[in-house]
């Protein structure tokens, strides 16, 4: 089984920076694709970026593309989203996701392709 584990999170002015970390456990977890997503109060839970399992493929939505980066360092079981000029509108819960079967099923958009998830850290930013 994997677990996932999000910290990084907090309360930072508008412009300001975060990183968040996603701590893994389990087998396997370097073949995985990993993805953040996040969900702002009374919203959908949305997409933020994906990473595949070497690290050399990256996708974000247009919301945060050249703001926000994704990496993951395989040797210690973690991903990471650096979170730059950050806007109120990037208030939310963040949650990381591992996917198992990257090249078959739903888009990596989509909530329901990812096999496991973390519970969550929230970020604020202030205006």
């Amino acid at each position: 089984q994997v677990q996932l584990v999000e910290s990084g999170g907090g309360l930072v002015q508008a412009g300001g920076s975060l990183r968040l970390s996603c701590a893994a456990s389990g087998r396997l977890f370097s073949s995985y694709a990993m993805g953040w997503f996040r969900q702002a109060p009374g919203k959908e839970r949305e997409f933020v970026a994906v990473i595949n399992w070497s690290g050399g493929s990256t996708y974000y939505t247009d919301s945060v593309k050249g703001r926000f980066t994704i990496s993951r360092d395989n040797a210690k079981n973690t991903v990471y989203l650096q979170m730059n000029s950050l806007k109120p509108e990037d208030t939310a819960v963040y949650y990381c996701a591992a996917d198992r079967n990257p090249y078959s099923g739903a888009s990596y958009t989509n909530t329901k392709k990812y096999d496991y998830w973390g519970q969550g850290t929230q970020v604020t930013v202030s205006s």
